[in-house]
């Protein structure tokens, strides 16, 4: 994996809000990292471990993250909307409040994540897995879930 030189040897960009938009992190250790609000967007983060990462209020958006490992991460206030997620993991992961509106997540696997109050209008969740994931107050108008496996473990028509 890349070395990502963070300051003081911490995965912590907070203060800095850092601007990563279109930056090179193929292969970067970004696990357990502290990127909120961190712009991200056009980003590349192929083969980047993001598990644990702390992307609070991120921007993501477009992101290209077919099959990422985002389990565990915290996605509070994170802007996804119009990122492929198609076969990410996502278990457990917090989507509180996330704008995953336009957003690919076909095959994705939400068991268990928050996705509380998550605009997820227009989304692709096609066979997604969000078996005892919470989606309280999301929005999900013009949501694709044929196929989604549902909170109550119902395979949605």
């Amino acid at each position: 994996m890349n070395k990502i030189r963070f300051p003081n040897g911490k995965k912590d960009v907070e203060k800095q809000k850092a601007d990563l938009s279109k930056a090179d992190l193929r292969g970067a250790d970004l696990s357990g990292a502290n990127l909120r609000g961190a712009n991200l967007r056009g980003a590349n983060l192929t083969l980047a471990d993001l598990r644990g990462a702390d992307l609070e209020g991120a921007d993501l958006s477009g992101a290209d993250l077919p099959g990422k490992n985002l389990s565990g991460a915290d996605l509070t206030d994170a802007i996804l909307y119009g990122a492929d997620l198609s076969g990410a993991y996502l278990f457990g992961a917090n989507l509180d409040r996330a704008d995953l509106s336009g957003a690919d997540l076909r095959r994705a696997k939400l068991s268990g994540a928050n996705l509380e109050a998550a605009d997820l209008r227009m989304a692709k969740l096609s066979g997604a897995n969000l078996e005892a994931a919470d989606l309280r107050m999301a929005k999900l108008s013009g949501a694709n879930l044929e196929g989604a496996t549902m909170p109550d473990g119902s395979i949605h028509d």
